[in-house]
């Protein structure tokens, strides 16, 4: 059976072809499981993409990864050939991600992450609002042929596929906190130290939890029971040709594109769950009231309102409602503005990474401080990860709630917004309950 493995990362000049057809709605699981890495899953409000092979990788660099991935995904784009205009929903996209930051030192587990890797794939299963699609893409002498034969082929396994009995959780041996308890009290008051004296106004710290499995964990079960757990959250996977895979369930878009209208949430501020209805409205209505709460959202608030300001006119705020998530829940606001030109979904991330609700403000010494006292690389974890198509549309989601796993390792992540008034231990137990997402499919 062939795998779709794609033609090559290193494209020159070369055309690409791409191919669609609509198909009957399959079992996304069952699809991702037959792909070979590079594997690609997406499951958002409106739009769920399984996603295999490498027609073309692209990659970038440095403090301006950013714009050269933009010029590099224009390029490809201008390559891109079609026998007819291709609907909506079959259009090929590039998918992946960024570091952090543009410094990340690559130690493990994020070997296999660089600063920003984007993917073509060479199949493509969209479920959209206007059907399900599959799409092909090749490049190479015979592209056209190459593509239309990779459509026949895949379109008939893909009818054939059985639906996948899904595993269990693989369990845990032993969990690693960095920091441990006190590290994390000792970090928490530096950044409360900091911020009395003027130099801050809000630090994000993390911490990570690494876990040994008790056997090997099968990514697309673990994924699939995200989206069953937390239907109200985004799920993504992105699995590199070699190396550790990275998956998550997150709550936070940071930015969508489609034309001129920009949408953005500003989303900070979180408390638990109850476990009976009085008690969960008794939380709801201490996250409401809670003054160090709704200092942390309004931070965040309007430094997006800011960042937005530079790019968008019309900025438009919502009403400030209470995000229920099955572990947590979270103060959120959405923001919405037209953009002032036509601009690359590209250009709104370079503005908005990293927003308060993950990296602080001023900007530059929450990012200093970050590195400073967190003793591990955040890889990509809170970073922008997302889909960019042809016309420079895109949305790109806040890669938290998330985790990188290796056979019978995983290394989860979680941070918490530190203010003047925040808690040590009260920090500390709100990310164990961010935690919960990736951790209750392990166990």
């Amino acid at each position: 059976m062939e795998s779709p493995r794609g033609d090559d990362a290193a494209l020159g000049d070369e055309t690409i072809a791409v191919r669609g057809c609509s198909i009957e709605t399959p079992a996304l699981r069952s699809v991702l499981e037959v792909f070979d890495a590079p594997r690609t899953g997406w499951t958002a409000p409106t739009t769920s993409v399984v996603a295999g092979g490498a027609t073309a990788t692209l990659s970038a660099t440095g403090p301006d990864r950013f714009g050269r991935l933009k010029a590099a995904a224009e390029d490809l784009f201008d390559r891109v050939q079609t026998p007819e205009p291709l609907p909506e929903g079959a259009k090929p996209r590039l998918f992946g991600g960024f570091s952090f930051t543009a410094d990340s030192s690559r130690e493990p587990p994020w070997r296999d992450y660089p600063d920003a890797r984007f993917t073509l794939p060479a199949v493509q299963v969209s479920i959209t609002s206007n059907g399900t699609w599959l799409t092909t893409a090749a490049t190479g002498p015979d592209a056209g042929q190459t593509a239309t034969e990779r459509l026949d082929r895949w379109r008939d396994r893909i009818a054939a596929l059985p639906v996948f009995e899904p595993g269990t959780p693989p369990g845990i041996e032993t969990k690693r906190h960095t920091p441990t308890l006190g590290d994390w009290r000792t970090g928490v008051e530096s950044v409360v130290e900091r911020i009395r004296d003027g130099a801050l106004r809000k630090v994000v710290l993390a911490q990570s939890l690494s876990a040994d499995l008790t056997r090997e964990l099968r990514v697309v079960d673990a994924l699939t029971r995200l989206g069953e757990s937390y239907p109200g959250c985004y799920q993504f996977l992105f699995e590199p040709a070699t190396g550790p895979s990275f998956l998550g369930a997150t709550p936070e878009r940071l930015v969508k594109v489609r034309g001129r209208t920009v949408d953005t949430v500003a989303l900070a501020g979180s408390i638990g769950r109850g476990e009976t209805k009085d008690e969960d409205d008794w939380l709801e209505a201490q996250l409401r009231d809670s003054e160090k709460n709704n200092h942390e959202h309004d931070l965040v608030v309007n430094a997006v309102r800011g960042q937005l300001g530079t790019m968008a006119t019309d900025i438009e705020t919502g009403d400030r409602t209470v995000r229920k998530l099955s572990n947590v829940q979270h103060l959120q606001t959405p923001i919405r503005g037209t953009l002032d030109e036509d601009r690359h979904v590209l250009d709104l991330v370079e503005q908005l990474h990293p927003t308060p609700a993950v990296g602080g403000l001023p900007p530059d010494a929450a990012m200093r401080t970050i590195r400073d006292i967190e003793a591990f690389d955040r890889g990509w974890y809170a970073a922008p990860v997302g889909w960019i198509d042809e016309h420079g549309d895109g949305t790109f989601l806040v890669a938290i709630r998330s985790a990188v796993t290796d056979g019978t390792t995983a290394t989860m992540f979680a941070g918490a917004g530190i203010v003047a008034d925040s808690d040590p231990d009260e920090e500390y137990d709100e990310i164990q309950l961010k935690f919960r997402p990736i951790l209750d499919e392990l166990t």
